[in-house]
């Protein structure tokens, strides 16, 4: 089995590479996998290290070429399309990369699938293009409503994976997921900003008065999903991806304290962000009744361990400009 995986080298596309070479997905053991990854500032070639040089080929390259894509995707069996802009900050300052990357991209792979003949497209998006939720959590058949250029430029692709399966049958599934968190994650996100900043005894920004709810979700748990959409998901259909455990930015930071042991002062409210979304949350009843999908890693081990793999690899962090 051939695999291409775009965005290999970034946080959530390195830890699925990772986890299927180490045989965690049964479904592609054997399975050659060719990572095609731009190595912007989140996407880090050492991310691969380590992995077997006889099943694992690394390309350096952007989505939007469609000469390399086309070059790559022959003879694959299976594309996990990763590869994205994901900071909601970064493209509220400057939105170009995420539509030349998340839209753009997204249509080349796409397009270059369909005409190679892939056999099976898995894009991963994000619950952001849901918008907000007040109460209750989304169903995959909630409208979309973005709120962010990032998210708009999310829910765009989804819409265009959906368009390639029902006009021209492409085989395409789309994820969902929900807040993400674990090694190898930028420093720029929440939770490493925090972890990282705490060790060094630096503030840590805190939107407002930190009462918007993220659903968290372990980065292992995540790619597990991706994995049973791979191999049991249904051509055209959008499956949810959550971790089943809401917090308030504010009491995750308060469980991050604990775990660091660094006093609450370090705790820095700044001026909200525009369009804050107040509340995410997913329903993952779907993922969980048909593939038999359950989130594994509990909150309070999965953040123990993801402190402790930042305080085992600062030099990583530092490298990040952090």
């Amino acid at each position: 089995m051939r695999i291409l995986v775009t965005g290999g080298a970034g946080f959530i596309g390195s830890n699925y590479v990772r986890r299927l070479l180490e045989g965690a997905y049964p479904q592609t053991e054997g399975a050659h996998v060719t990572v095609v990854d731009k190595l912007t500032y989140a996407g880090r070639r050492e991310n691969l290290d380590g992995l077997d040089p006889d099943r694992l080929e690394f390309v350096r390259g952007d989505v939007t070429d469609a000469a390399l894509l086309s070059r790559l995707l022959r003879g694959v069996d299976l594309v996990v399309h990763f590869a994205a802009e994901s900071h909601v900050d970064r493209s509220i300052a400057g939105s170009a990369e995420f539509i030349s990357t998340n839209v753009v991209g997204t249509h080349t792979l796409l397009q270059c699938a369909l005409e190679v003949g892939v056999g099976r497209v898995v894009h991963v998006s994000t619950d952001e293009v849901y918008g907000s939720i007040a109460e209750g959590s989304w169903e995959e058949t909630r409208p979309l409503e973005p709120n962010s250029p990032y998210s708009a430029s999310k829910a765009a692709s989804d819409l265009l994976a959906r368009a390639y399966h029902r006009t021209h049958g492409l085989d395409v599934c789309v994820t969902r997921c929900s807040n993400n968190y674990g090694p190898r994650q930028h420093p720029e996100k929440f939770i490493p900003k925090a972890v990282t900043n705490l060790m060094r005894g630096l503030p840590v920004p805190l939107y407002g008065e930190g009462v918007n709810v993220r659903d968290w979700l372990h980065v292992d748990d995540h790619c597990r999903g991706i994995a049973l959409v791979a191999a049991k998901g249904r051509a055209g259909e959008v499956y949810n991806i959550g971790g089943g455990t809401e917090l308030t930015n504010r009491d995750l930071l308060g469980k991050l304290l604990e775990i660091i042991g660094a006093d609450a002062s370090l705790v820095h409210r700044v001026a909200d962000r525009p369009g804050h979304d107040l509340r995410y949350s997913v329903d993952h009843t779907k993922i969980s009744d048909e593939l038999g999908y359950r989130p594994e890693v509990p909150l309070e081990r999965g953040l123990a361990d993801t402190v402790r793999w930042y305080a085992d690899h600062r030099s990583w962090w530092e490298r990040a400009g952090q």
